[in-house]
């Protein structure tokens, strides 16, 4: 899909003239990629390039053709498994016109990054900062779904959750390669920002996204480091909470046990044989009482056994450190 914009008076405003300043290319077609190779001098390895995920950003100069590859932040997916994808998207500069190709999404031209906008350059850099924004945006929703999940963790006996934030901790390796290449390109834009027709006075603008994106990439780095460090603390919690689930049911079974065997004698005719001549009431109550002290003490008993031997190992513990 293309769709062509002019800037009347520091305002974007789509429009369907043919020598539009602007155009935007969302998963272009065949029409729309002679397009691009007709007016913007692309060739078919720049278009495979555009297609590739796995392209790396870069900045190449040829004759009045600046042509870049950067990466965006995919819109997130969040369901059983968390998806925070990147993709590759092209910004092409050639006479004096801006081309920028996506393979899906659009470009939101009422952003505040977009306002005052006078000419194609400052479009361009509009464009780069709204995306790394975009990128923070990203890290921040990050970090409260980590928050969430690590609440989740405490309590959980599943994998789910664990597997979640192995997704959240692959999300951000992705993050941190494609800012980490989004700024060898802003670096080589500044030292060449002629090639791009960025005038002097947008200079300053072009230091402060340089800024935000080596401080998006710290701040991705840095959750990164988090979530690696913690993630065998949090897998130790959920193999905890099953062991404490199976002590806890072993400790019904075994009081259950020893009643089970009681019940099977008294349900048979040795106990009426037993207790001739008492009313049954009387002695099935008796027997009933006594099923629930001994289940009981036995409670107790294997309670003051598994304290007694977490104390030992404690103390062993301790003194191994001595």
């Amino acid at each position: 899909m293309l769709t062509r914009y002019k800037i009347d008076n520091g305002t974007i405003v789509e429009t369907t003239e043919e020598t539009s300043p602007v155009l935007v290319f969302v998963a272009p077609d065949d029409v729309e990629r002679r397009t691009l190779r007709e007016q913007f001098a692309l060739d078919d390895y720049d278009m495979a390039a555009l297609m590739d995920a796995d392209e790396i950003p870069r900045l190449e100069v040829v004759g009045e053709r600046t042509f870049i590859i950067w990466k965006i932040p995919e819109r997130a997916q969040i369901g059983g498994i968390i998806d925070l994808g990147v993709l590759t998207a092209g910004l092409v500069i050639y006479k004096g016109r801006l081309a920028i190709i996506l393979p899906k999404g659009e470009i939101a031209t009422a952003a505040r990054e977009f306002r005052g906008v006078t000419t194609n350059a400052a479009f361009l850099l509009a464009f780069i900062q709204h995306t790394i924004r975009h990128y923070v945006g990203h890290l921040r929703a990050i970090k409260m779904m980590s928050g969430d999940i690590e609440k989740q963790i405490t309590v959980s006996m599943e994998n789910r959750y664990l597997l979640q934030m192995f997704s959240l901790s692959e999300c951000l390796v992705y993050y941190i390669d494609s800012l980490e290449g989004n700024s060898v390109v802003l670096t080589k834009l500044r030292s060449l920002p002629q090639t791009a027709g960025i005038d002097p006075a947008l200079l300053p603008t072009l230091d402060d996204i340089i800024l935000e994106n080596n401080q998006a990439s710290r701040q991705a780095n840095i959750y990164s480091s988090v979530l690696s460090g913690l993630m065998d603390a949090r897998g130790t919690i959920i193999n905890n909470n099953m062991n404490v689930l199976l002590t806890n049911l072993t400790l019904i079974n075994i009081i259950f046990l020893p009643l089970n065997l009681i019940a099977s004698i008294g349900g048979m005719s040795e106990w009426s044989m037993m207790t001739q001549g008492i009313d049954w009431r009387i002695s099935y109550g008796v027997f009933m009482i006594a099923m629930v002290l001994l289940g009981w003490g036995t409670w107790l008993l294997v309670r003051r056994i598994i304290e007694r031997r977490g104390g030992n190992q404690r103390f062993s513990r301790k003194k191994k450190r001595r």
